[in-house]
């Protein structure tokens, strides 16, 4: 409201204000620290103030300590600055058998992901204006394993941790079985990538409401072989052992 008229929340003079009664527009560039309009001030912000007074527009420039009164037409702006503020990384990937290690041929490999409250939620974040809060919840819902082999595994949690006392069984939530060895592929690895699906739920304090899904992804390499047999001298010569492969 300019007085008691109504006034359009937006336009090319940018959004109104109905604490300063004009239309707010950050300078960008903003002025040098000695111009008046900072009035001392060392935080905060240059906006111009736009009225139209008749048939002319009078500007004046005005320090502003943080957010203007302005008004935020669509409230998906907030979520994403919810969401910018949630830092989301790509999920911490575990196998077993670990990088660095060699797995076999039609024995299991386990996968899991480490869980923090940035690689797998839930996690939450507000952001506002004058009259306006959006809260944001993210988590993720499922992660896609490639296996490299043209195998896609989906799994709807973060996977069981392997240790040693589980000894050769498959994982009770995620995990794969390569049918091939990798010594043909380049570094005699599989590319291994995992997919993490994040959704994303939020909430308007005027009521609005939505889903946002995105995903973020993370990489590694793993090294299958297969078991060498080791051909014995029944007359007690030495062992031979067969040509090896490449990798």
């Amino acid at each position: 409201m300019d007085g008691g008229a109504a006034r359009a929340c937006t336009s090319d003079l940018g959004n109104w204000s109905n604490s300063q009664q004009c239309y707010l527009e950050r300078l960008d560039p903003q002025p040098p620290p000695s111009d008046p309009s900072w009035q001392g001030h060392t935080d905060g912000a240059i906006w111009a103030c736009v009225r139209e007074v008749g048939t002319r527009f009078t500007t004046r420039w005005i320090w502003l300590p943080g957010r203007p009164d302005t008004v935020v037409v669509d409230p998906v702006t907030l979520v994403y600055e919810s969401i910018a503020e949630m830092h989301l990384a790509p999920p911490h990937i575990k196998t077993a058998p670990a990088t660095g290690q060699i797995g076999l041929v039609n024995l299991p490999v386990w996968l899991w992901v480490a869980k923090t409250e940035n690689t797998w939620g839930p996690i939450v974040r507000s952001a506002s204006v004058p009259g306006l809060s959006v809260t944001a919840t993210a988590q993720v819902k499922a992660i896609n394993w490639s296996m490299g082999d043209g195998t896609t595994v989906r799994c709807e949690g973060p996977g069981t941790p392997y240790d040693k006392s589980m000894g050769v069984k498959s994982s009770p939530t995620c995990g794969h079985r390569y049918v091939k060895t990798s010594t043909k592929l380049p570094n005699c690895k599989y590319p291994v990538t995992a997919v993490a699906q994040w959704e994303i739920t939020w909430q308007s304090t005027l009521g609005d409401s939505g889903q946002i899904s995105m995903t973020q992804q993370a990489a590694t390499q793993l090294r299958i072989g297969q078991a060498v047999p080791v051909l014995v001298d029944p007359n007690g010569g030495d062992a031979v052992v067969p040509s090896k492969a490449p990798c």
